[in-house]
Formats: structure tokens, C-alpha cells, sequence
């Protein structure tokens, strides 16, 4: 499976790319070299939006169903201080730019990131759409793997820094294009390209778990190079 690309459309406010997160991970890990992060900034710019009262209530019903039909986790702290909380902004923007810099950075700490702020969302309870809390979190997941990043200089690029936001733009642009090209509208999905031949999964191949995951790869990955 030597040319194996994987590449994972997501959004890091979506429910359902949490719900995804376990399986993901275990991607990075199991094929380092073949998974790139595609952030789709579906919540983002124009989809963006003010978090209104009924907003988050849509948003908790859905995020029980999630966590009913996944096992992914969305507690009380999350209601309470995000979905309820006093000034907070549904935008990936922040996030998205981020996880750009991270990548910058090391391109191994991004997916690391990525999970580690939707369990500081949807676990802890804290605004992800903050740049306070965004490089907070940066902080800790960089030292994790002995990297150094000051909390307080990456919140500020976050806020300022324009090239971080061309970058961060241009991904987007990218994953949007490869969308369209595809057919293809929403996240989480996963493009699979072996051998220049494509195949996009989603939906339960993304939340059944790791091993089923990657078994569905394998499959693909046997028959696409197996002699005609």
C-alpha cells in the first residue's frame, strides 16, 4: 500500500468529526506518512455564527444523539459554559488558523491538536473559539511531544498574524475545491486514494472504530492492486 493517500475532511466544531476522533487518531498513528488534515471551514466566515438560545439547543440535541449512537462524550461543563455560556461564537475560524500554525510547526502535532481541543469543548467545557484557550492548549499539546510554543504569543497570531490567515485560507480553498470535485457536501468524510483510484468513506466507516476502519482501508488498498 505504498501509494496510499488518505486525506480526512473536517470541521473542528462538528459533532460528528468528535465522533470520529478515536478513529482518526488511530489513523495518524497506524499511517503517518499517507493522512493529511483537510479543515473544510464549514463554521467558519459566512458560516459562522452567533451561538443564540435556540441554536444550542439544535446543537445539544444533536450532540446527544452523537453521543448515544458513538460513545463520544458531551458533558454537562460543555451545556453549561459553552452552549450556555455568556458571549461565545460558533466560528472554527480561530481554530482552523490553529491548527494551521501547529502544522507549521510539525505537521504530527496537528491531528494531536485537533483532538485535544475537542476534548477541551466537549469534555472540559471550554470556548475553543477562543485564542486565550486555543494556545493554551497549544502550550500543552506542543510540550507534550518537547516542543516550546508560548500560550500567549500564539493566541496573539491567532488574533493578528496575516499570513497565518492566507495560509489557513488557502487549505480551506483547497479542501473546498476537492470537495466539489468529488460531488461531495459536509464532513466528516475520508478520501482513500490507492493506485489513483478514489474512494470516500463516511458515516459509519468513520464511527465504527479503528480496526473496523482500517480493515475497510486494507480491503480497498487488496483490491485496487491486485493484478487485473
Amino acid at each position: 500500500m505504498n501509494t496510499l493517500r488518505l486525506h480526512y475532511f473536517f470541521d473542528p466544531l462538528c459533532g460528528w468529526c468528535y465522533a470520529s476522533a478515536p478513529a482518526i487518531a488511530g489513523l495518524a498513528l497506524a499511517f503517518p506518512d499517507s493522512l493529511e488534515f483537510m479543515p473544510s471551514g464549514l463554521f467558519a466566515d459566512e458560516g459562522a455564527r452567533d451561538l443564540s438560545a435556540d441554536w444550542a439547543d439544535y446543537a445539544w440535541r444533536n450532540d446527544q444523539r452523537i453521543e448515544q449512537l458513538t460513545g463520544q462524550r458531551f458533558t454537562g461543563a460543555y451545556r453549561e459554559q459553552v452552549l450556555g455560556g455568556a458571549g461565545v461564537r460558533f466560528d472554527s475560524g480561530p481554530a482552523n488558523h490553529a491548527l494551521t500554525a501547529l502544522r507549521e510547526l510539525d505537521a504530527d502535532l496537528e491531528w494531536r491538536y485537533l483532538q485535544a481541543i475537542q476534548l477541551a469543548r466537549y469534555v472540559d467545557g471550554r470556548d475553543t473559539g477562543r485564542p486565550a484557550v486555543l494556545g493554551a492548549v497549544a502550550a500543552q499539546v506542543a510540550a507534550g511531544c518537547g516542543i516550546a510554543v508560548d500560550a500567549a504569543e500564539f493566541a496573539e497570531r491567532l488574533r493578528g498574524d496575516g499570513a497565518l490567515r492566507q495560509a489557513t485560507a488557502r487549505r480551506v480553498a483547497a479542501t473546498r475545491d476537492a470537495m466539489r470535485r468529488l460531488g461531495r457536501s459536509g464532513v466528516p468524510q475520508l478520501l482513500v486514494s490507492v493506485a489513483g483510484q478514489q474512494h470516500v468513506l463516511s458515516g459509519e466507516a468513520l464511527h465504527g472504530g479503528l480496526p473496523a476502519l482500517v480493515a475497510t482501508i486494507q480491503r480497498l488498498g487488496q483490491a485496487e492492486t491486485q493484478p487485473s
